[in-house]
């Protein structure tokens, strides 16, 4: 009897993301250029073939962080290579933009170190890894836009999606890293993104959120080739076939135009949720930020959304303890949050980030009065998510559902303003749109039990 060939295994593959969900989308990219070169997805860093961890700048003591994760990896990569086996350790994301140089320094053992505009040239990079010693470090601004190289084909994300349509940001908040490891401001095309957003829907895609650092300053070439609006870009993935549901984050307030908020109004499938980042309530904090607008500004393009879509849900972004922050100022920000009522929030202490103008701002606040700061703001927006959750209670809403719930018969949906619903229901449901009745609210997600057959399939 002939033997049957052996088929040369997989390469495996294993992604650790932080930070945003712009980073979970560019980390299922990653995985989407490497396929070719016979990368397959493992969950077990151990087995890995090669190792990426894909970092966030955001945070406090991000690089340091890294640093520790990475001396874990390290032990995992000595393992592989004590049994005749060899681990690619790639860092990608902000802090390697940042801190390439020190990365390399300290962590000589890391192969690849990549930034967030240089992912299609990752397969580039695994080759001269593999065939040189030393550390590949690409953390230029290409000329060339990454997408303009990314596969158009790319895995399945599921019944909700991320699409990135917009990178970088111009506005240099004074406490921000973005605009330096993210670039200035690059549109994708619309027609690009309709064709994404197209293959998204053809794999059983349902909802789609569409990304950016500053989303609506969205300026792609149009059909026409000039630059439109993210207002009309989502009336155009609106008419996709099997696309019933669309999100869009991060925004800035300057950028929330007459067009994006008629799509509010007029666009059923845009969903009544905005996360829009407004850092303090006040005018003094604002100017210091460099955020280009004051409190008054924010309120009324609150009160214009409302009034275009009255069912509309706020969430947005508190830095507390900036520097020069006063009292005053801290109230005015507690004075803010009443007079919005957010659904979600969050909230974090300032925190110095190198580079930035904050950074070496004087009049720096001191930890204890941040943390006391940001406890009471914590609680008054802990208290408006509770009032805002308690106020579903009873009503009948569409939920899309998503996937299994963790209890037997449960599956898991969400809400139009984005919170988790639970309820008990068949997992053919899953992809469809049904109508339940909210029964309870709790912390941070809701239950329901369902009313009617499927709304949408």
């Amino acid at each position: 009897m002939t033997a049957s060939p052996t088929s040369t295994p997989a390469r495996r593959l294993h992604v650790i993301t932080h930070g945003c969900q712009m980073n979970v989308y560019d980390s299922g990219r990653m995985a989407d250029v490497l396929a070719p070169l016979g990368y397959a997805p493992t969950a077990i860093p151990e087995e890995a073939d090669m190792v990426i961890l894909n970092t966030c700048h955001i945070r406090d003591r991000a690089a340091e962080k890294v640093f520790s994760e990475l001396g874990k990896l390290r032990v995992m990569k000595q393992a592989r290579e004590a049994r005749g086996e060899r681990m690619i350790l790639a860092v990608a994301g902000c802090v390697a933009q940042a801190e390439g140089a020190e990365i390399v320094a300290r962590a000589p053992f890391v192969d690849i170190v990549l930034g967030p505009q240089t992912y299609h040239r990752l397969p580039e990079m695994v080759a001269r890894a593999a065939r040189a010693g030393g550390a590949v470090i690409e953390t230029d601004f290409p000329a060339e836009q990454k997408f303009d190289f990314l596969p158009e084909a790319a895995a399945p994300q599921g019944v909700t999606a991320f699409l990135t349509v917009q990178e970088g940001c111009d506005k240099f908040c004074s406490f921000c890293v973005v605009p330096y490891t993210r670039g200035a401001e690059a549109s994708r095309p619309e027609a690009a993104i309709v064709a994404e957003a197209r293959r998204l829907a053809a794999q059983g895609t349902r909802e789609i959120t569409l990304l950016g650092q500053n989303v609506n300053a969205w300026h792609g070439a149009g059909a026409d080739g000039r630059p439109a609006t993210l207002g009309r870009l989502i009336r155009a993935i609106a008419t996709i076939p099997g696309i019933i549901r669309i999100r869009y984050t991060t925004s800035h307030p300057r950028d929330m135009d007459d067009a994006l908020i008629a799509a509010h109004a007029e666009i059923p499938a845009l969903m009544p949720f905005l996360h829009l980042p407004v850092q303090s309530g006040s005018d003094r904090m604002l100017a210091t930020m460099n955020r280009r607008h004051t409190a008054a500004e924010y309120l009324a393009t609150i009160a214009r959304l409302r009034e275009a879509r009255p069912d509309v849900a706020l969430s947005s972004d508190f830095i507390v303890g900036h520097p020069g922050e006063t009292e005053a100022d801290f109230e005015a920000t507690l004075d803010l949050v009443r007079a919005v009522g957010f659904a979600q929030a969050f909230s974090f202490k300032y925190s110095a980030r190198p580079g930035t103008p904050a950074a070496g701002a004087g009049q720096q606040v001191p930890e204890e009065v941040k943390d006391r700061r940001l406890h009471e703001l914590q609680a008054l927006l802990r208290a408006q998510t509770a009032r805002f959750n308690a106020g579903c209670v009873g009503l009948d809403i569409p939920v899309l559902v998503t996937h299994r719930g963790r209890h037997p018969g449960q599956i898991v949906g969400r809400a139009p303003w984005l919170q988790p619903v639970h309820l008990l229901g068949a997992t053919d449901l899953i992809g469809s749109e049904i109508r339940v009745r909210i029964l309870e609210a709790h912390t941070n997600s809701l239950a329901a039990t369902q009313i009617e057959e499927r709304a949408c399939a």
